[in-house]
């Protein structure tokens, strides 16, 4: 018998046994659902949707158990446990995937993606399936992208116009050697920092500055103990919604249709959400923060300053994959 199906048959017994639930009416199959978010975020709450939604439309036989705000671990943690089985279902930032899958650290190259419209293309598209795909090498399914909004930089020293201004300050950044990389390019000071740790290292001066979309800034309060905004778009924060290998196949195909729906729906409730809660928090942030955009100038001079970045990468994501992206996104090479 699959081991997946054992250890959901167990737990079904289990829970029939503690809450007195019948065993016709217990789940056939119970998967964990583990990210670092507060369940108050755009993707905290489509996370929720996604477990409703799995749980009324496969009539019971699915049960979704969410556990939120880094439970069993940050990013990284989450996505071994996931390749063990321990844990079924997460959706961690690309960039952290790319310490398991080179290839996904694609997305993650600084100023690649110029708005919203050509993220939906790329990454619903033919290439982000492409990019998906690499991940079955790693026992995990990639079902699709959900996502964050665009990443933004705040810090303590001074406002970022130009790549110039980035020179020196020190930035926090993921646990994703391409963003290192990235700061580093722009001769700042890059410190890799579990994203639980940054309020801390932020008010205690371990860094200076760090790099988020606007809904992890504003609810972890990054706000509070920065002086700086800098809405420079220079990356679109993807989560790739992922599955253990055997969970997935322990479905039969109907089931497999439930989940996939729910995930597409998922997907559209964290962007949708994320639009809504971009517009509240500029207005909740005005006067707690200064803030500044790039002009369009400024972030050609960043579109030209992040090539180098571009190139020490090609060969790890792949030249062919990144003629792929630069076709959707408008970079000619």
């Amino acid at each position: 018998m699959n081991n997946k199906i054992i250890k959901t048959s167990l737990v079904a017994a289990v829970a029939a046994a503690t809450f007195g639930i019948s065993k016709a009416n217990a789940a056939e199959y119970t998967f964990t659902f583990a990210h670092v978010l507060i369940e108050d975020t755009p993707n905290g709450k489509a996370a929720l949707r996604f477990k409703e939604e799995v749980e009324a439309n496969s009539d019971g036989r699915i049960q979704i158990d969410v556990l939120p705000a880094a439970q069993v671990g940050g990013d990284v943690e989450i996505i071994e446990q996931i390749q063990m089985g321990l844990v079924d279902i997460g959706i961690p930032p690309s960039a952290t995937l790319g310490n398991f899958e080179e290839r996904l650290q694609i997305l993650d190259l600084p100023f690649l993606i110029p708005d919203y419209d050509t993220m939906v293309e790329l990454l619903d598209g033919e290439v982000g399936r492409e990019i998906l795909d690499t991940l079955n090498d790693h026992n995990m399914y990639g079902v699709n992208f959900w996502g964050a909004g665009f990443r933004h930089m705040t810090n303590n020293d001074r406002p970022i116009h130009t790549p110039e201004d980035l020179e020196a300050i020190r930035m926090r950044t993921m646990q994703a050697p391409i963003i290192i990389s990235t700061y580093e390019n722009f001769d700042a000071n890059a410190t890799a920092m579990a994203f639980t740790e940054v309020y801390n290292g932020l008010q205690q001066g371990v860094v200076s500055g760090q790099e988020n979309p606007l809904a992890n800034i504003y609810t972890m309060r990054f706000h509070e103990v920065q002086d700086y905004l800098s809405l420079t778009n220079h990356a679109y924060h993807a989560y790739a919604a992922v599955i253990n290998t055997d969970s997935w196949n322990s479905l039969p195909e109907d089931l497999q249709e439930v989940m996939r729906d729910a995930f597409d729906n998922g997907r559209t409730a964290s962007r949708q959400l994320t639009l809504e809660d971009e517009e509240q928090i500029m207005a909740s942030l005005e006067g707690e923060i200064e803030i500044n955009e790039i002009s369009a100038e400024a972030r050609e001079a960043f579109v030209q300053a992040s090539l180098p970045v571009h190139e020490e990468y090609e060969d790890v994501v792949t030249t062919d994959l990144l003629h792929k992206v630069y076709d959707v996104v408008g970079i000619e090479y």
